[in-house]
């Protein structure tokens, strides 16, 4: 007689069905809290690194800026930034920029250029050299703001200077010139003239001019010439 083989009872099953699944979820939890070793390679995401953020380009005219000069005048730093030829540049003083009109009238700029002076009022003369003479561009503080004067002053005998001629703290403008009433500045008979040193205040105001010598060199200080209030006495000629 052919016999079959016994039913395995429901809950018998079930309990074998539960018990292999609890073994396999607890060796799922030892592979995860399994020690990583040393050498391991994580695969997590990462995020990129952020690119640096570069600021904004500083350029002088149609190139970039490259530092010709830089002193501090009262703890404020004063920087003169130009281009590759130093036909177009621009005064940082702190952080106020000052674009240079000079550079319009054909001055080129080098490391030379930039003079300044501290005092009860502070002030940076910036000359360059250009055709016929050299022009200066003067910027002053007062209460702690500075300020471009404005009008250039120019040589026709290539040397502007900055000193403080009447000794009251405040530094001056000296331009030294040909003295030639009777010739056009410029011309080859006026730069053969001798030469006179004019000296102006902060404000513009004329204080004075130095008797005639042969050239800028003869002064005292020159190229960055010194004078005394003493010196000066009415300007004549073409001033």
């Amino acid at each position: 007689m052919r016999t079959w083989p016994k039913r395995v009872p429901r809950s018998a099953l079930l309990t074998a069905v539960l018990a292999a699944v609890v073994t396999a979820a607890a060796l799922v939890v030892v592979v995860v809290l399994r020690p990583k070793p040393d050498n391991a390679v994580t695969m997590a995401p990462r995020e990129p690194a952020a690119a640096p953020v570069e600021g904004p380009s500083s350029t002088c005219g149609n190139g970039p800026c490259k530092q010709l000069a830089a002193v501090s005048v009262g703890g404020t730093p004063v920087v003169l930034l130009a281009d590759a030829a130093g036909g177009s540049g621009r005064v940082q003083v702190g952080q106020q920029p000052f674009e240079l009109a000079i550079t319009n009238l054909g001055a080129k700029l080098t490391a030379t250029s930039l003079r300044c002076i501290d005092g009860s009022t502070a002030a940076c003369l910036i000359r360059g050299d250009a055709a016929g003479g050299s022009y200066g561009e003067l910027l002053t503080e007062s209460g702690g703001v500075w300020r471009d004067y404005g009008k250039p002053y120019f040589s026709d005998a290539g040397s502007l200077s900055l000193y403080d001629v009447s000794q009251d703290g405040r530094p001056d403008v000296i331009v030294v010139r040909h003295e030639c009433p009777k010739a056009v500045s410029g011309t080859p008979r006026c730069q053969a003239a001798p030469v006179v040193a004019e000296v102006y205040e902060l404000d513009g105001e004329v204080m004075g001019c130095t008797s005639t010598v042969t050239a800028p060199s003869d002064f005292r200080g020159w190229p960055d010439v010194e004078l005394k209030k003493s010196q000066l006495r009415r300007c004549s000629g073409n001033s």
